[in-house]
């Protein structure tokens, strides 16, 4: 069996693992790279193996760097099945279709007016996405299934956003059992809506996620504080506006029980609430079909929120005009808006239009990729470009990484101590190289495992390596 690393190997999205046998090839993921012009040429290219050969894909959870070129894939020529759990499949078609839109907005923006030397054709169409969409197969958690004669697969909460899961594999070559277990993203403990993410007891092979593999969050006690904060001086003394860029799926929904429930508990005077992006406003209709992946607290929160007492104003645009307006709302309003790294969607329409305004304020609620309007904000740059404008950065700017749906490094030690035994091969993935290495190093010492950070298209042999002398790389 052979495992290939295509993508978030030393970095953060694109996800993408290739597993090979004598029977079968399929993946694990089939994610978009994000982060500047470098990102959109790598997105365009050919891919790495040839689509008509793989037989099915088993999909973590509806982010698009992890499922956002799965229509480039079926229109190359894959025809299998792609597994991810009912939430998840519920979400592609919102994701879906809104990446292809915004390749085709990209592609035609591109041709009146190009500003980049890669081609004008969008990566993939909303045909080629809504083809797509009729390969998806949902599985309910924790339920065996197996896609292929040889494979058997599991999907168990990852805790990190609406139907996200960690995969659990058990591979048979040769009469050879392998068990593969590939965690997805892992949500942060304890925190908003979601359940925690479920514990696995054993693996021959662990392919491990790193974003904060090197930081810790602060509790959410501290965080909530901090919200509450820089919505108060911002909004009611001030006379200011609170931006605040979120992924449509997980992050803005997040982001509104926390305000709704800090103003249920008489923490936060009631705010003006904006949801300004279509795909938040079906992702969060989504996640209201899905209360049973909710934790307790939650549930109840969404209880007091269907009696519609004493809510704060919370309103979901409907339309362009709808969005356009919000850019004339001077003060008092939270304007949540996609994308989350800022590289895309309405947010950049109300950062031109609030960024140079010192008495507004800019929330970043979780990870900005290299390379992204996002990470240059949270780097402190005083003047950035938007739309072809240059636009000058007077507003406070405030990371809160404890916002993010990953869990810091505590949480994925955590995690990791779960297993009985000790995994053969440990890979850390889907981490900026100091975060990964980071990882590694504290899993190799702490828990004496065997440990490798893997570079983009490295290969594994199994079980070739099993002689291979113990170390750490």
């Amino acid at each position: 069996m052979k495992l290939s690393f295509l993508g978030a190997a030393g970095e953060v999205t694109g996800s993408c693992f290739l597993v090979e046998t004598n029977n079968t090839r399929f993946l694990v993921d089939c994610g978009m790279v994000q982060g500047g012009q470098e990102a959109a040429e790598r997105n365009s290219k050919p891919f790495k193996f040839d689509p008509t050969s793989i037989d099915f894909v088993l999909l973590t959870h509806a982010h698009i760097d992890h499922c956002g070129l799965l229509p480039k894939l079926t229109r190359s020529g894959f025809k299998g099945p792609i597994y991810a759990t009912k939430a998840t499949t519920d979400l592609l078609s919102v994701m879906l279709p809104d990446s292809a839109h915004i390749q085709e907005s990209d592609a035609r923006r591109n041709t009146v007016r190009p500003i980049h030397k890669t081609t004008a054709s969008p990566i993939y169409t909303l045909d080629d996405a809504r083809k797509c969409l009729r390969q998806t197969k949902w599985v309910d958690y924790d339920q065996k299934f197996s896609p292929h004669a040889t494979v058997q697969c599991r999907f168990r909460n990852a805790g990190h956003i609406l139907g996200s899961a960690i995969i659990e594999l058990w591979v048979t070559e040769y009469s050879y059992p392998t068990k593969l277990v590939f965690s997805g993203d892992l949500g942060q403990p304890g925190r908003p809506i979601l359940q925690n993410p479920t514990s696995i007891k054993n693996a021959d092979i662990l392919v491990i996620e790193s974003t904060y593999g090197n930081r810790r969050h602060q509790s959410l006690t501290a965080t909530e504080n901090d919200m509450v904060a820089i919505v108060k001086k911002t909004l009611f003394e001030r006379g200011g506006n609170v931006i605040i860029p979120a992924f449509a799926v997980g992050r803005a929904q997040q982001i509104i029980y926390q305000l709704h429930r800090l103003t249920r508990e008489g923490r936060l005077r009631p705010p003006k609430i904006f949801v300004d992006s279509p795909m938040a406003t079906a992702a969060t209709s989504i996640t209201r079909e899905h209360i049973e992946l909710f934790n307790e607290e939650a549930k109840h929160l969404a209880e007091w929120h269907a009696l519609e007492h004493d809510l704060p104003y919370l309103h979901f645009t409907a339309n362009v005009n709808e969005s356009k307006a919000l850019n004339r709302v001077r003060s008092g309003a939270i304007i949540i808006s996609a994308s989350g790294m800022c590289d895309a969607g309405r947010i950049r329409h109300h950062l031109r239009h609030n960024l140079p305004r010192q008495e507004c304020s800019v929330i970043i609620p979780g990870f900005q990729a290299k390379g992204t309007l996002g990470r240059r904000l949270v780097d402190g740059e005083k003047k950035v470009r938007i739309l072809d404008e240059d636009i000058p950065v007077r507003a406070s700017i405030f990371s809160v990484d404890s916002l993010s749906a990953h869990a810091d490094q505590d949480a994925l030690l955590a995690w990791a101590t779960a297993f009985e035994r000790p995994p053969v091969q440990t890979f850390v993935v889907h981490g900026e190289p100091k975060a990964s290495q980071t990882l590694a190093d504290t899993l190799s010492k702490i828990l004496d495992w065997q440990v490798t950070v893997p570079k983009h298209g490295h290969e594994v042999l199994w079980p070739n390596f099993l002689s291979a002398p113990k170390k750490h790389v």
